[in-house]
């Protein structure tokens, strides 16, 4: 269990003050020798940023904010870097990194304070004909996870890990906020004056100045992928150690289960 959190369009800081959701998974870990392992991991949390909460004036100003649910699934390579083993070293910093496959749904809150889910809005063109360069995004998709942490032996059967990940994805759109803003008479046109009205919410700003912003004026940062990040804490069980460890050492057997 541990907190989670995003970078992107809407929150342009790693390690912001605001932001933190809750966060819960599973992980299973092969190791084949005391140094190198495999995981496999499923994890849930949330992610969120709202435009009101930036340091940025021209962010403030857009107003924009976006909420989802994130569900993924990981696998990596695991590298400790000391030889941890059940009766010798107990515990071990560890560095990981693979590749994981996970699912968002980005929403906003209208004007009622109803839940929207933005994809279907087509907020920056999407699927639209008069724009073909954009296409619509997919809800599922690919991170790259990396990170460290420390791992700490419990007597012979359970170890504690304290873990920071972060994860590099392959779109830009988990914040639904990407590229530059089309006609919004379009949007509206196609996808109704929900999707105009999420599409730039400048205008309930406090202080708006009563303008809406022109075709192809900058809305989000194409250059760069989102990116979400969790820090956790981690007990996992051993399952060699329910059977006679010294048995385990006597064979010198590299490898172990946990």
């Amino acid at each position: 269990m541990g907190a989670s959190n995003y970078y992107g369009d809407l929150q342009t800081k790693f390690f912001a003050s605001y932001g933190y959701h809750p966060l819960g998974g599973i992980v299973y870990k092969y190791f084949m020798s005391p140094r190198i392992g495999l995981r496999v991991g499923a994890t849930y949390t949330s992610l969120s940023a709202a435009d009101s909460l930036s340091e940025i004036p021209a962010n403030r100003a857009r107003n924009l904010s976006f909420a989802t649910h994130l569900f993924e699934v990981h696998g990596a390579l695991e590298i400790n870097f000391l030889p941890i083993e059940i009766l010798k070293k107990k515990a071990s910093p560890y560095i990981f990194g693979g590749i994981s496959v996970f699912y968002f749904n980005p929403y906003a809150l209208d004007d009622n304070g109803n839940k929207v889910y933005l994809r279907p809005l087509s907020t920056e063109g999407e699927g639209l004909p008069m724009y073909p360069d954009r296409k619509q995004y997919s809800l599922v998709n690919m991170a790259f996870p990396f990170g460290a942490g420390m791992k700490f032996f419990i007597g012979q059967k359970l170890m504690l890990t304290g873990e920071l990940g972060f994860r590099y994805t392959n779109t830009d759109y988990l914040d639904d906020v990407s590229k530059s803003y089309v006609n919004l008479d379009t949007v509206q046109k196609y996808k109704g004056t929900l999707a105009r009205n999420l599409s730039y919410r400048g205008n309930t700003a406090a202080n708006w100045d009563g303008s809406y912003p022109n075709y192809g004026f900058q809305r989000g940062d194409s250059k760069s992928n989102d990116w979400f990040w969790y820090a956790n804490i981690t007990v996992t069980v051993y399952f060699r150690a329910f059977g006679n460890p010294r048995e385990y050492l006597k064979t010198k057997c590299p490898a172990f289960f946990r």
